[in-house]
């Protein structure tokens, strides 16, 4: 490894634990929080502005969108791990064929994505039981985020390329700038031209084409660097980048997608209640993304610190760091929970003045404060299962509590039981404990320290 690769390097195997933990869990907090700010920022102007329907199109339109989004998520993660090990070992030439490669592959899929999706739209928000009252807000909505998937995909192409080089701090800038952008824009549209929902998707898209568009600037700046010229030539797709791309990247993208798959069944059923528990169930969702973005990014900092620690074969720090990531997972979620519990009513008019919105939505303070938990013990799961390598565990626990319990147990209550929505939000939250005993029985059997 060069001196240059090195100063890329934090050393987590050493040092405190808690201070290593905050100090890398933190700037991956606000990169997923900026990345979620869209969706949230287009149900909140919405609901103000427009009420129920429309917060229930931005609920169903985001759900689609986020699932439609997992593949680029997963591919470009696996891109980052292919490109880092690659300038670790200063292989430049593969890290060419790689960019080359991830942008034409990904790019591709996008588009191939957004004409099926844009053909089959009907038929989507039909599986999904849109609402009438909502239905054509919901169409505007998602064919127009379906048009700006290319730019999506674009941007975490970029990102995982600057991250995967040791650069983590300009992807936070150029999604930041797009932040800023879809607030202002959703602002513009909705309220001064009276753009409704259209207007909301608009300034989405708008946003994450800017944010491609200067990332990529950027990166065009700096070729020289890194030695990947831009030229036509250079795009190709090479066999011998793709296959470890697809080998890493399809597993990886499966786990992204697995929990959102279930919350998109668990949608369509609660549609067919009508237009206000549609409304209820984008409130639930992005209530618990606040918490989900808080867990995912203690997850991704406690499983580089394990993976780093098991490969220093410093055993006796991992349960430190999983201990770590409990506590102060479980010490946020506190506060989250405490915090919608004085001040649920607050919370929920922030999204919706529709008063038969607001009136029903005391019934989602116990799954939500259950799914805060439930995150926070993830976190500590998944800290010690991905830290560790075990790719085939992680996608069982992923099928279980993604998609099988989840799914399952929101039948059960809802429909068996006759709890009806409710039993469907219950049965989201409690399956979100599944992977604490999994992960549990794992550290217990010591089998981790073999996967060093």
């Amino acid at each position: 490894m060069t001196q240059q690769t090195k100063s890329m390097v934090t050393d987590m195997t050493t040092g405190n634990v808690t201070k290593l933990l905050l100090s890398f869990a933190f700037p991956l907090f606000v990169s997923n929080a900026l990345q979620a700010v869209y969706n949230i920022v287009d149900m909140i102007v919405v609901g103000q502005y427009i009420g129920g329907a429309g917060m229930s199109a931005v609920s169903i339109g985001g759900d689609i969108l986020h699932l439609l989004t997992f593949v680029a998520m997963g591919f470009s993660s696996a891109g980052q791990v292919l490109i880092a090990r690659d300038v670790g070992s200063g292989n430049m030439e593969r890290v060419k064929k790689t960019i080359g490669t991830m942008f034409t592959f990904l790019l591709s899929i996008s588009l191939i994505i957004s004409v099926v999706c844009f053909f089959i739209r009907y038929q989507m928000l039909n599986w999904l039981n849109t609402p009438a009252e909502s239905y054509e807000f919901t169409l505007d909505y998602t064919v127009t985020c379906i048009i700006g998937l290319f730019f999506i995909y674009g941007y975490n192409i970029v990102s995982a390329i600057l991250r995967g080089m040791g650069d983590s701090r300009r992807p936070f800038m150029f999604i930041a700038i797009a932040a800023v952008i879809n607030m202002v824009l959703d602002i513009v549209f909705v309220a001064g031209f009276h753009m409704e929902v259209f207007g909301a998707a608009l300034a989405t898209v708008i946003g994450q084409a800017v944010s491609f568009i200067v990332s990529l600037i950027y990166l065009y700046r700096r070729k020289e660097s890194f030695g990947f010229d831009f030229k036509l030539k250079s795009f190709r797709i090479d066999s011998s980048a793709l296959r470890p791309l697809v080998a890493l990247g399809v597993p990886m993208a499966i786990q992204s997608a697995a929990v959102n798959l279930s919350k998109i069944v668990l949608m369509a059923w609660i549609n067919m209640f009508g237009v206000t528990y549609s409304a209820l169930a984008g409130i639930y969702n992005k209530v618990n993304m606040v918490i989900n973005i808080v867990s995912n990014s203690f997850t991704t900092a406690g499983s580089t610190m394990v993976g780093q620690n098991l490969g220093a074969k410093e055993y006796e720090r991992v349960p430190r760091i999983l201990r770590t990531v409990g506590t102060c997972t479980v010490m946020i979620s506190t506060v989250f929970a405490i915090g919608i519990g004085m001040f649920q009513g607050s919370v929920y008019a922030l999204f919706t003045s529709d008063v038969s919105v607001l009136e029903a939505a005391h019934i989602l303070l116990i799954p939500i404060i259950l799914n805060f938990y439930g995150s926070a013990t993830r976190s500590v799961a998944f800290s010690l299962i991905n830290g560790s390598g075990n790719t085939k565990l992680n996608y069982a626990v992923a099928v279980l509590d993604g998609i099988i319990s989840r799914i399952g147990i929101a039948a059960l209550l809802g429909f068996v039981m006759k709890m009806e929505c409710l039993g469907f939000w219950y049965g989201d939250a409690l399956a979100g404990f599944i992977p604490i005993f999994i992960g549990m029985c794992y550290f217990i059997s010591g089998r981790w320290k073999k996967r060093a």
